[in-house]
């Protein structure tokens, strides 16, 4: 049996303040006249309504405010979920919306209806995600999620270093100078000396030309020795 009832608050699924709504008569029996959440529908009630359509007017404009002011939050965050994987990195299970409602909970004191949380499909891999969060009929934001590995993954082992004492190859020799191509210049920096130094350097004056000396000629021939006299007794 149905009864016709008028909601004095917001109950999520069944209306807001001031609907007219048919409900079980023992659900609002038991429930909602108990716990204030609607009243009969009489003419002494239905005088009650502009009241309610305020308060409704009022909760919802502040809710609009409150969920802007939360996704201009939200979208700067970066909710961190860590789950175990296997030794290729795979992971165990998936991210589901109510994993990260907890997460929201836990790192950032943010309570979030994880119905509000949608996901195409569920989280299957680690690494950066963006996560839509339909906050309100009007408001809606993106949420970075970052999903890590709470196993190490396996390092490489380091490189083999090279047996001491070989030496690498050289590819020119030591001392060597390039040789300038035909018809250009050497370098000065080849030579030893720059043009710049070269401009500064003093020049040496000419030297003095030598005095023709007349040429010698043949050296006259020695006189043979006089021979000695032969001694007298």
């Amino acid at each position: 049996m149905k009864t016709e009832v008028i909601l004095t608050h917001n109950i999520v699924g069944l209306g807001g303040e001031s609907d007219q709504v048919k409900v079980a008569a023992g659900y609002a029996r038991n429930y909602l006249f108990p716990q204030g959440l609607a009243i009969p529908v009489t003419s002494a009630n239905k005088r009650r309504l502009e009241v309610l359509r305020q308060r409704r007017a009022e909760r919802e404009a502040h809710e609009l405010n409150t969920m802007t002011d939360l996704a201009k939050s939200v979208s700067k965050l970066i909710c961190l979920l860590t789950v175990k994987t296997g030794e290729d990195g795979k992971m165990f299970g998936t991210v589901t919306s109510g994993m990260i409602a907890d997460q929201l909970k836990t790192q950032f004191e943010i309570t979030l209806d994880k119905k509000k949380i949608h996901l195409e499909q569920p989280i299957r891999s680690l690494g950066d995600h963006e996560v839509e969060l339909r906050l309100h009929p009007d408001v809606t934001t993106t949420l970075k999620v970052h999903v890590e590995s709470s196993t190490p993954l396996p390092t490489p082992p380091p490189a083999a270093p090279e047996p001491a004492g070989k030496e690498q190859p050289r590819t020119e020799k030591r001392g060597r100078r390039a040789e300038a191509p035909a018809g250009k210049a050497e370098p000065a920096h080849v030579k030893g000396e720059t043009g710049e130094k070269k401009a500064q350097r003093p020049e040496r004056p000419p030297r003095p030309e030598r005095p023709h000396r007349p040429e010698k000629g043949p050296k006259p021939a020695k006189a043979p020795a006089a021979e000695s006299a032969p001694k007298t007794e």
